[in-house]
């Protein structure tokens, strides 16, 4: 897409205030997080864990100036180009893009918005952006939460399989909220999990992220919830940030060598925030960043839709 020939109107150009960013951390959470309904789209960079947990992979730093977040990082795409969030708050569109072109000016580099969901393209596309380059690698995986709840209908039927398998072969098994008594077992299992030597460092990355929220998990407004088998060993779970009417699960792990765990999870996770969050229409699953394996285990689920991002560039 190119630039409709709009720019930033003329009561704009003239910035007065200035940005003064520092390193985004989990101390920063409760300053965050009234931040992100305002965004009002269903992707996950704009959630805590989709800002917090990234933080150093994505290099994030943060300002806020006239009730409004603004976070520089990297693109999604190029760990060497500096990149924004889209800004939300009480400062309108215009103003806060007239504050970063301005910002962008003086340090001589492009004004670059990263994850743009796609409700926001044609809005900074009315504002001057020059160009507009989809990430596929970054879309968000969205589902209906009722069908995750239950793995009903024709598509789902494999699946549904795989539950059968598992409930046959662990009868009594539960699912139990996360909770101070067993987050030491979480940890335990998680750090029994073997990883390939060939995984990129991306999969190290997430490795302790995961560590991170299991060392704190006070700090962080995730529910959570492990799977058990009537041995009493764990052998999954799953933390889960409710974002509106959306769950966003950041992370989800799973002993593979236990048939029919990652659906049981899945299913048995997304009944139970159903249950507490009555409001909860959707399930996003995030995006598959590009790997294979990942993006066929997301697509085999049915996605009711993919939440497109984009990289939106200012010249």
């Amino acid at each position: 897409m190119r630039a409709t020939g709009y720019r930033i109107p003329s009561q704009y150009r003239t910035v007065r205030k200035s940005l003064t960013f520092k390193p985004m951390s989990p101390a920063d959470i409760p300053v965050i997080a009234p931040f992100m309904p305002r965004a009002a789209t269903r992707t996950c960079d704009f959630t805590v864990g989709g800002m917090v947990l990234w933080a150093d992979w994505f290099r994030y730093r943060m300002c806020i100036c006239d009730n409004t977040l603004f976070v520089r990082g990297i693109s999604e795409d190029d760990m060497h180009s500096t990149a924004f969030s889209l800004p939300v708050g009480d400062m309108p569109l215009a103003d806060s893009v007239a504050l970063l072109l301005d910002y962008c000016k003086r340090r001589g580099i492009p004004l670059l918005f990263s994850a743009v969901p796609q409700e926001y393209v044609e809005p900074l596309l009315s504002l001057g952006a020059s160009s507009v380059i989809e990430l596929p690698d970054w879309a968000d995986y969205l589902y209906s939460i009722d069908s995750l709840a239950t793995f009903a209908g024709k598509k789902l039927n494999k699946k549904r399989n795989h539950i059968n398998r598992f409930i046959a072969d662990n009868p009594g098994y539960t699912l139990e909220p996360v909770t101070p008594d067993n987050i030491g077992e979480l940890s335990r299992f998680f750090e029994s999990m073997t990883m390939p030597d060939n995984k990129p460092l991306m999969a190290e990355y997430d490795r302790c992220m995961v560590r991170e929220v299991l060392a704190r998990p006070q700090l962080y407004p995730f529910e959570g919830a492990a799977l058990r088998l009537p041995g009493a060993d764990i052998v999954a779970f799953a933390f889960g940030e409710v974002a509106g009417d959306t769950l966003v699960v950041h992370i989800e792990k799973i002993d593979h060598s236990v048939a029919g765990a990652g659906e049981v999870l899945c299913r048995d996770f997304a009944a139970l925030m159903k249950s507490r969050h009555p409001q909860l229409l959707y399930e996003n699953r995030e995006d598959d960043a590009g790997d294979p394996g990942l993006r066929q285990a997301k697509q085999a689920l049915c996605p009711c839709a993919l939440l497109r991002k984009y990289n939106v560039r200012f010249d």
